[in-house]
């Protein structure tokens, strides 16, 4: 379980807070990662030196993901490295700012949806190819593929297993309960992400590739709780948690290196909360 020795994983706005952990995680689980940033060019040279240092493998490439250009230039550094890609965490997005409704501008509507959306589906949609390639490979079972050769049952070749490949995609609690005040841009964004995931899993399940979202409620130690929510406020919404707490980054990146390592399994479609008890479906 969670042995990804072999793979090759993309995480966008990789570099810092919850993805900056869920580049480490899958780095330290063997695979080898691309740490997408966007302004933090510093944290990523960083987060890919500390990863070498300790045997992993990490390579970090820059783009603005809300412009069409740059996300396909991203995705062929990507390709020259890797040749395909076994695991894609959509993680970039932002809140930008909180904002009422009866002062929100289509301009600043907009860009909260390109930030959060538009970016998931053009690196998506670039990425197809390469996750293609992996989700269709068949290999010979090895440390890195145990779990997959447990469960094919239908391989042509009994020596060979097909590797299946997996998307990540990076919700919110606000994407389900529709947010605290002035983040309803926001949660709209986030609760079409997971529509998105939805929609996805169905269209892709053919390929091999399997498609999940996880749900990060209050999760402190990244920028985004520094910026947008006061201390006053974290500690109402903590109050309200039945474990009594926030969550840590690393927490976050367990669950997607779970969904990762699932290889060709059979959970595809869904959405993990991540929350300490603060919604329950």
């Amino acid at each position: 379980m969670n042995d990804l020795t072999g793979k090759k994983a993309l995480v966008t706005g990789g570099a810092s807070g919850i993805g900056a952990a869920i580049s480490g995680e899958l780095a330290a689980l063997g695979a080898e990662v691309a740490v997408h940033y966007h302004s933090s060019a510093e944290g990523a040279r960083e987060l890919t030196e500390r990863i070498e240092q300790i045997g992993g493998r990490a390579m970090s490439v820059g783009g603005d993901l809300t412009d069409e250009s740059q996300v396909q230039e991203m995705v062929r550094t990507v390709a020259e490295r890797f040749g395909s890609l076994d695991i894609l965490v959509n993680n970039s997005g932002d809140m930008v700012a909180r904002c009422p409704v009866d002062e929100i501008s289509v301009d600043f509507y907009r860009k909260v949806q390109a930030v959060n959306m538009d970016s998931a589906v053009m690196v998506t949609r670039e990425a197809l190819p390469l996750l293609r390639t992996a989700a269709g490979e068949r290999t010979s079972p090895g440390s890195g593929d145990r779990q997959a050769a447990a469960g094919a049952t239908t391989a042509a070749d009994p020596d060979t297993v097909r590797r299946g490949a997996s998307i990540i995609n990076i919700s919110s609690l606000a994407g389900r309960k529709g947010g605290a005040g002035g983040s309803l841009a926001y949660a709209s964004a986030k609760g079409a992400m997971l529509a998105f995931t939805r929609g996805l899993a169905t269209e892709l399940a053919a390929d091999g590739i399997r498609v999940n979202a996880v749900c990060p409620g209050l999760i402190l130690g990244s920028r985004f709780h520094e910026v947008h929510t006061s201390d006053e406020a974290k500690q109402r919404t903590i109050a309200g948690i039945p474990l009594g707490r926030a969550g840590t980054c690393e927490e976050v990146a367990r669950a997607v290196a779970f969904l990762a390592s699932e290889y060709n399994g059979f959970i595809t479609g869904t959405s993990l909360d991540i929350n300490g008890g603060a919604y329950m479906a």
